[in-house]
């Protein structure tokens, strides 16, 4: 769920001046919010488990809502209809809905149905057995005054002296006020939305706005919201003030979107103002992660009087213009809308994806700021040993919305992978992720994402999963370094986890070299404990940094500077053998001065000659065998007096 003005990967860093926020609030903050909900359901005795009791013998297509509202007065009279198939002969469907509002009647084709309302579930009798594949509909007719559940599922309050009235039914609060299915299964094709309110307001909701027309003789005006897309009961909405409304567009391709904003007047030049960083990140988010999933329709704000935002599809609902806040709720168009988390499990596939996106979206507009803002939110997420990513615990409320863990460790998942697999894979596997037919406008668990990453980048991520997804902690790296010659270095890496469900954390890791006047970065792909690498950085450093941009979740990692184990010896090592493509000649500590290096087939025929010059007796060669023909052959190595002979096998 997305929420509170959004401090997460931003926050107001000394010296960082330059990031336009409003208000910085740490991501626990938003969490907090979040948690709200269930902190109220729990109140009111009602557990994770119960917030749906709608059958699951049909399949909803679409809704037909007819709503008539009055923003002074907490009240709603409704006309619901549901159109749905039937997945499964039977003469009942259940649909979620309250028991504080009144049903007056349920119709199907103007004909009364018997039903009962009880344990907030309305049961729907038919006269006959509907069959299974068979299209059928009903009209719900209901009034009354919504609970006040969740972070307000149904809101009054005013605004400069204004009524103000807005839905927020994020996770469950769609049952508070209108008859739907309630859970976390069942997306309806498409929606259409009468809103009925006194003629001087203005009803915002989903979609395209169809119509505005003058009803009751002029008193009141019914606006009609037509949005054909699937779409989650949470996220259907709507909301009624004294509007004032604007219009801008995107570029999206070739396609020119609209973008339409609802505010309060008071605060139309501060959102005029805003408006283009929203159009930003249209563009970045479509051209990084696919096409902007509602383009036939819009993009639009609705300003309420809550403390953030939520993102009610083709239309957030905003505070205010906060530029991170901004990209965080049009992230969840991509990721909580088209594709939305099917468990309390995989909430990170909602808040970790919107947490990265706009993490991504202030990286591109504020590249000075990148390693401070990382830090920072790695900081957070080590500041304790243990912690999934993976809710372990859906009837804890702190725990599903945990800060650290679903929002900040979530969207770092997306960080290593990107690590990992690098952009082109990266990117490419999340289009793929959301372009699947399995999961497109539907819902999605970890699993989803994993499988799609793997078919396109080729790799297998069970490990990385096991690790960082169900796994608890973070590594620690000891990284010892000797300098082998003028350009080479030797290089363990050590690691110690600090939880015990994961023994060893396997990662690409980068290992930055440096001294006063040179530096270069490599990546060890880092499998096991105390591995060992050679590489080539072309100088002799002095320094060595673990993952300078902060790429992994990591803390109190070392580096320490270790003598050559070989000083005082005459020592040659050749490996691998037998050889593949290339193999690697050390020579440590032997007279300074010019090696001789020559290869030879088993016939005696000299394959490959180099001299290198010895400097303080060091040296390490990288030999080229790609093109040798399978079999035997000899290397001879002269360095003055010494003289090294070794058999190979290709």
């Amino acid at each position: 769920m997305r929420i509170l003005l959004f401090f997460l990967i931003f926050s107001c860093l000394p010296g960082k001046a330059q990031i336009p926020v409003e208000s910085c609030k740490q991501v626990h903050d938003i969490a907090l919010m979040e948690q709200a909900v269930h902190q109220r359901n729990i109140a009111a005795n009602i557990s994770l488990e119960s917030v749906t009791s709608a059958s699951n013998n049909y399949d909803v297509k679409y809704y037909r809502c007819e709503w008539e509202v009055n923003p002074s007065v907490r009240y709603i009279t409704g006309k619901v209809t549901v159109y749905f198939v039937m997945t499964a002969a039977s003469g009942n469907i259940q649909i979620d809905l309250m028991n504080a509002l009144t049903v007056d009647s349920v119709k199907q084709r103007n004909m009364l149905l018997a039903r009962q309302h009880t344990a907030n579930t309305l049961s729907v009798d038919f006269p006959a057995t509907i069959n299974a594949g068979v299209l059928d509909s009903v009209s719900v007719y209901y009034k009354g005054v919504p609970p006040n559940n969740g972070f307000g599922s149904f809101e009054t309050t005013t605004h400069g002296g204004t009524p103000v009235m807005w839905s927020l039914s994020e996770p469950y609060g769609s049952r508070d006020w209108w008859p739907c299915k309630n859970g976390l299964d069942d997306k309806a094709d498409s929606i259409d939305i009468f809103v009925t309110t006194p003629q001087q307001y203005k009803a915002a909701s989903n979609g395209l706005l169809q119509s505005e027309t003058l009803v009751a003789g002029g008193t009141k005006k019914t606006a009609h919201w037509k949005h054909r897309y699937p779409i989650a009961s949470y996220l259907v909405c709507f909301a009624v003030t004294n509007y004032a409304v604007f219009n801008n567009s995107v570029l999206l391709g070739n396609i020119n979107m609209p973008m339409q904003t609802y505010c309060y007047p008071e605060s139309l030049a501060a959102f005029q103002a805003g408006t283009q960083n929203t159009l930003d990140a249209l563009r970045l988010f479509h051209n990084n992660f696919g096409e902007y999933p509602f383009i036939k329709e819009k993009y639009g704000h609705v300003q309420f009087s809550w403390g953030g935002g939520m993102e009610h599809q083709t239309a957030s609902f905003m505070v205010n213009v906060n530029e991170s806040l901004v990209a965080h709720e049009l992230g969840h168009q991509w990721f909580g809308d088209k594709v939305t988390c099917g468990s309390w499990e995989d909430i990170w596939l909602n808040e970790g994806f919107a947490t990265f996106l706009a993490a991504f979206y202030m990286e591109n507009k504020y590249p000075a700021s990148i390693i401070n803002n990382r830090k920072a939110v790695i900081d957070n997420i080590t500041s304790a040993t243990g912690g999934s990513v993976w809710v372990d615990d859906t009837a804890n409320v702190g725990r599903i919305f945990s800060g650290r863990l679903s929002y900040n460790k979530g969207s770092y998942l997306l960080y290593m992978l990107r690590w990992k697999l690098g952009d082109q894979a990266f990117f490419t596997g999340l289009k793929q992720y959301l372009n699947d037919p399995k999961l497109a406008y539907g819902f999605a668990k970890t699993d989803d994402l994993k499988r799609n990453l793997e078919q396109v980048s080729g790799q297998n991520l069970a490990e990385f999963f096991k690790d960082w997804f169900k796994g608890q902690g973070y590594p620690s790296y000891n990284v010892q370094w000797t300098p082998i010659g003028t350009q080479y270095v030797n290089i363990k890496m050590n690691q110690s986890t600090s939880h015990p469900s994961v023994d060893f954390f396997e990662l690409p890791v980068a290992l930055k070299f440096k001294n006063a006047t040179q530096e270069k970065t490599i990546v060890v792909d880092n499998k096991t404990n105390g591995e060992i690498f050679f590489r080539n950085i072309g100088f002799i450093a002095d320094t060595v940094l673990i993952d300078p941009e902060y790429w992994l979740v990591t803390k109190n990692n070392a580096t320490a500077k270790v003598p050559d184990a070989a000083a005082g010896q005459n020592l040659v090592q050749v490996f691998p053998n037998p050889v593949d493509n290339q193999f690697y000649i050390l020579m440590r500590k032997m007279i300074a001065g010019t090696a001789s290096i020559n290869l030879y087939n088993a016939l005696g025929q000299r394959v490959y000659t180099r001299n290198i010059n010895l400097v303080n007796g060091s040296e390490y060669v990288e030999v080229p065998s790609q093109n040798l023909a399978g079999g035997v052959y000899f290397l001879k190595i002269n360095a003055g007096d010494f003289k090294f002979v070794k058999k190979l096998l290709k």
